[in-house]
């Protein structure tokens, strides 16, 4: 029985697809939100650090373009690689304080980030996978 259930769950293309999709999905909501609010609130973020504001615009790639390039399966690894950065730098400027902090729930108060950032890790080194809009695998 263990058996048929390993050669029914042994899809590693469809694990691949689920975690890409899943990931993208739900960040797409962070970054839809900022097309739609705006980035105001981050270039006062950066502003308070002594960044340009501009920069703020790069949220826009890791929180929308990255996610978009992931679900379709184009370029998947150096998206995944973006997607991850984006990560670190919101942890970095958004809520550097939660690296030391506990939820009063006992999570980790960098959990939500780092589970995004480690998704974004796991989607590099696997790759996209055969399910992908482009045919030639150095695309994917």
């Amino acid at each position: 029985m263990l058996d048929r259930i390993n050669q029914l769950l042994d899809k590693p293309d469809c694990g691949k697809l689920v975690l890409r999709l899943s990931f993208s999905i739900l960040m797409l909501f962070h970054g839809v939100h900022k097309l739609i609010a705006g980035v105001g609130g981050i270039q006062g973020m950066l502003a308070a650090h002594g960044l340009p504001g501009f920069i703020a615009y790069g949220v826009f790639m890791g929180e929308v373009l990255m996610p978009v390039l992931m679900i379709l399966g184009i370029l998947t690894r150096p998206a995944a690689l973006i997607f991850s950065c984006t990560m670190v730098a919101a942890l970095l400027l958004a809520e550097p304080q939660a690296l030391f902090m506990l939820e009063k729930t006992g999570a980790w108060g960098a959990e939500g980030v780092a589970v995004y950032f480690l998704a974004g890790i796991a989607i590099a080194l696997l790759g996209s996978g055969k399910y992908s809009v482009m045919s030639d695998p150095r695309w994917r």
